[in-house]
């Protein structure tokens, strides 16, 4: 399974950027696709993920309300639509995506999800 992120860029604070994740090499839907992020520095954190067996999405507390994420089954694809970005959005973003529901708990543990994607940058200069 190879998972190809894309649509990163650099943007003014106020801005929006579309990411999407397109998946390869399987023909199982994932049950799960997920968008991390990385700044320089720092661990990677969760940004959203899309449960697509339960129909259910979550989101960071820091992002909810300016970032959307969807998902197309069909393409075994996600998307994350970032409005309102901040300077503090910068980082590199990856997806992810796991075959198999996760625990609500656990949904923002990176280690538990089985394939990545090669991560997209995105700047937000202020």
């Amino acid at each position: 399974v190879q998972l190809q992120a894309s649509g990163g860029g650099m943007v003014q604070a106020g801005g929006s950027l579309r990411l999407s994740c397109a998946a390869s090499g399987d023909t199982f839907s994932h049950a799960i696709m997920a968008w991390f992020r990385q700044a320089p520095g720092e661990e990677r954190k969760f940004v959203a993920a899309v449960d697509r067996s339960m129909n259910r999405i979550h989101y960071a507390e820091s992002v909810k309300g300016r970032f959307t994420i969807s998902s197309a089954n069909a393409k075994n694809a996600a998307f994350l639509q970032m409005n309102r970005l901040k300077p503090e959005d910068t980082a590199v973003y990856y997806c992810a995506a796991h075959p198999r529901r996760i625990v609500l708990s656990a949904i923002s543990n990176s280690g538990v999800y089985a394939y990545w994607g090669q991560g997209t940058e995105v700047t937000v200069s202020s």
